[in-house]
Parts: C-alpha cells; structure tokens; sequence
C-alpha cells in the first residue's frame, strides 16, 4: 500500500449492469480520465468506466509532484530537437500547473497543496555539466532559478532550484473530483476487453455488456491494445521503488537527480503529521528483478530503519524514446494519452484539457507537440535497442525459479501449463498461472509487495491471480 492509499475513500459506484449508449467514453479513472471528465461534465452523454476503483491503479504510486523543473529534459530536448520543442514542453509542465491549481482553488479541493522550492541536482562529479546546461536553458526563458545547496541529506556537486512549484495528495485530489462528478456516469468494476468500429461507431465490450460510444478516450496507465500503435517500440518500462517514513521535521521543498538511478524526495504534511518520501532504485523492468533487494537499496540509501517506515511501495512508469508523453487521436474519434514519462502530475492534468478540447472541437496549443503520429531520430536510434530489451524480458521471464525466491513459493506443470503455488504467513495456498495473458511473458514474483508483475509491459496481478493493473484484460486465478 502507497502512503495515498489510505486516504481512499469509501464510496463506490455500481459495475455496468446493462447495455448503453453514449457520446463519449472515458476508460480509465486516474488523474487524467478523471480530470478529463471534469473538463466535459457539461456536456451531455459521457461517461467513464475503470477496471477497478477510481484512484486504484498508478496515481496512487506517484510522488504528487506538479513541477517543471524535470530532472535535464530541457537540455536535452534541445540538443536532441531543437530549442522551440523544448520551450513548448517547458510552457506546457507550466500551463499543466496552472490548470489544477485553477480546478482545486475553484471546487475548493482539500488536497494539501502546497507551493514548495523544487531542485534538481547533481548526485555525481560527471553530472555537473548537466545541471548548468539545463540552468542555462532555463535563465534564457527568464525563469527565475537559483542555484542553492540542496537541503537534503544525499550527495550532491551541484544543485538548482525554482520556487513556483507544488506538491500534494493526488488521492485526496481525486476523492474531490468524485464528489462533484458523482451524478454524472461512473462504473468500476467495468474492464474494457475489447474496441470496434463499424459504422462510424465504437462498439467496447465490457464481459457481457457493451457501450457504444461515437468517441472514445483510452485514459488507462498503458493502452491494452498492441495495434495500430504499437507502443512496446517506441518506449520502455521504469520501475521505481518507494518508502515513506515518520519525521518531525516539514521543508517546503522536493527534489530529484539529473542520472540514473533517480533520487527524489518530498515531504508531506497531513494535519500534525509529518511524513518523507523517499524514491530511488529506479531500472528497465527487463533486469533488476529481485524487488525486496530493491526496496532494501533504497533502505540504505537513504539510511533508513525498518521500524521508522509507514509505507512501500512500487511504481512503473513508461518511458518514451523522445521523452514527450503520446496524447491525442490514434484514430478516427479514438484519442489515448500515454508514455508520461515519470511526470504523470503534469501530464495527466495536460493530457486532459487536451483530449477535452478536442472532443469540443477546440485547438489547444500543445496537441501538435504531443501528437501520436510523430517521426524523429530519436524512435529510429531506439527501435533495436527496444526490440532487445523486449526479448530480454521475454526470454529472461522464462526462468521461472529465481534464486531470491523463498521456499514459500513452487511452480508446477498442470495440462502443459506452469502454475505458481504459494503459502502465506496463515499456511494458505495462493495458485495463480505464471504466464501474462497480455503477451505470453512470463510473471515475476514481488514478495514484497505480495503481486505477480510482469517484465514486459508492467501489468500486475495479486497472490490470487486477480487483474490490478493492465494492459492485461484477464486474471491468471488458477481453478482446480
């Protein structure tokens, strides 16, 4: 569980019981379906539907930071496009910004908002380059930066910051948006299986009901279907590993690295209750497979003791070769948001003033830069080096018994098929299906977390083989 998780709240709506018909569907209900809602409840016949409980799935793992200061993209986007790309990304994580903070000052959102300093820095000699480069950048927009020693206990050569950025709770963000859309129509437990068109129409199949809807907008972490987009190419997975802990002491500040692996932090008040959120360990899904080696790095990292941690957690992020988000239509009336780059905050909010917009017909001026259909040599120099990583996952997944594993857990072959049998602290035996049904990969074990995870494309199962996370449309529960 996320330190956010225990601020969801009770309320439920029902599951889909019954065929409908809409104007607009919304599939997913994190920060960007939800928000997205919001910008077109007046318009009439919308809905949204989520696998699972709104505030369930990845905006419940994230740090809850709204900053543009975004470790070197600026740079880097500059030596890489050229510098009106990176003045537009620079614009949008600012309008982005302004956009919640307009929502949650104007509904009157509880989220603990609050203006903080954010800093980037340099953990290493070699990245020093880095942070001048991107303060460089950022002086030439007349931004106002300063450069100040990092006011936390990691190493640090060299370090900036801007004081016109924000933290807060995304789950109580998205408890406040459930309260002021919950006339309008919302179904959990509703899992979007399958998409056609015909007639000018979507026809989306949910188990044995269907919606039709003229346009549809797929608002879900990773898109659940392979075709026309053909995402696993054009990005990879990010794992990140997340602890919070107890402390006495508040800074109104964040901050996160210019190198891999990431090193963020944050604080969080809630009440008289001071928390520290500490991120680090981050890597391609397709290697560094051991999760509790990878949460107790993160404990020594930091310094940490067992006994001062509240919470820990996971969080997978898609990361695209140019590192701009994918948000717009892929086809007629079919619009995805996508590849958020560990800035999903930003991003999600982004994303769903620009889908808003375009199913109101309206311009937004940053819907060309994240266009889905986009060339650059950024996506040909990746493409083999995405293939490779694909395969290294695919094939490295299918060494079923990892040396970490403890004895709690046996695989086993039933009809032809390898099934996973483990035992709980209680004795009780959990069997799940080790393979994904997404793409064949094999799942890996988190013992940590208590969750089968695939390598491939992140998605996520619990010990008795439910769906949590997609793209996966189905369980891997084991029936004897």
């Amino acid at each position: 569980m996320s330190l956010w998780g225990k601020y969801l709240t009770e309320k439920k709506f029902e599951k889909l019981n019954k065929d409908i018909r809409v104007n607009t569907l919304i599939i997913g209900g994190g920060i960007t379906g939800l928000t997205t809602l919001y910008y077109l409840k007046e318009k009439e016949s919308v809905c949204l539907v989520d696998a699972s409980f709104i505030g369930e799935g990845v905006t419940k793992n994230t740090t809850g930071k709204l900053t543009y200061l975004q470790e070197d993209i600026y740079s880097n986007l500059e030596k890489n496009r050229n510098t009106e790309i990176a003045v537009q990304y620079l614009h949008s994580q600012k309008q982005a910004i302004s956009l919640i903070k307009e929502i949650i000052e104007k509904e009157k959102i509880d989220c603990d908002l609050e203006r903080v300093d954010s800093y980037i820095f340099a953990s290493q000699e070699k990245d020093v380059k880095k942070i001048e480069a991107e303060n460089n950048f950022l002086k030439r927009q007349k931004i106002n930066v300063k450069e100040k020693i990092l006011p936390f206990s990691v190493p640090s050569f060299k370090a900036i910051c801007v004081e016109d950025t924000y933290v807060f709770n995304p789950i109580k963000y998205l408890n406040g948006l459930k309260e002021i859309l919950k006339l309008k129509p919302i179904y959990e437990q509703t899992k979007i299986q399958k998409i056609e068109f015909k007639n000018n129409q979507y026809t989306c199949y949910a188990n044995d009901k269907k919606i039709i809807a003229n346009q549809v907008i797929v608002a879900c972490h990773y898109p659940f279907f392979l075709f026309p987009f053909l995402l696993p190419l054009k990005s990879h997975i990010e794992k990140s590993y997340l602890i919070a802990t107890k402390t006495d002491k508040y800074k109104k500040a964040s901050c996160i690295n210019v190198s891999n692996p990431s090193i963020s932090m944050r604080y969080y008040k809630d009440g008289n209750q001071v928390y520290q959120i500490f991120l680090t360990n981050s890597h391609n899904t397709a290697v560094k497979q051991n999760d509790k080696t990878n949460f107790e790095n993160v404990k020594q990292f930091f310094g940490l003791k067992e006994e001062e941690i509240v919470a820990k957690w996971s969080n997978v992020d898609i990361i695209t070769d140019d590192k701009l988000p994918y948000i717009g239509e892929l086809k007629d009336n079919l619009y995805i948001a996508t590849g958020l780059n560990t800035w999903g905050m930003t991003n999600g909010i982004l994303s769903a003033k620009i889908l808003s917009d375009a199913i109101k017909g309206i311009d937004n001026p940053y819907q060309e830069l994240f266009k889905i259909y986009r060339n650059n040599r950024y996506q040909w120099k990746s493409l083999l080096p995405n293939v490779i990583t694909s395969t290294i996952a695919f094939v490295g997944s299918k060494f079923q018994k990892k040396k970490w594993y403890s004895n709690n857990l046996m695989f086993k072959k039933v009809n032809g098929k390898t099934i996973a049998i483990y035992k709980d602290e209680h004795k009780k035996e959990h069997i799940v299906y080790t393979t994904c049904p997404h793409f064949g990969c094999s799942l890996i074990f988190n013992e940590e977390e208590k969750t089968w995870d695939c390598p491939c494309h992140s998605s996520r199962f619990n010990l008795d083989g439910k769906c949590i996370k997609g793209p996966s449309l189905y369980d891997i529960s084991y029936k004897k």
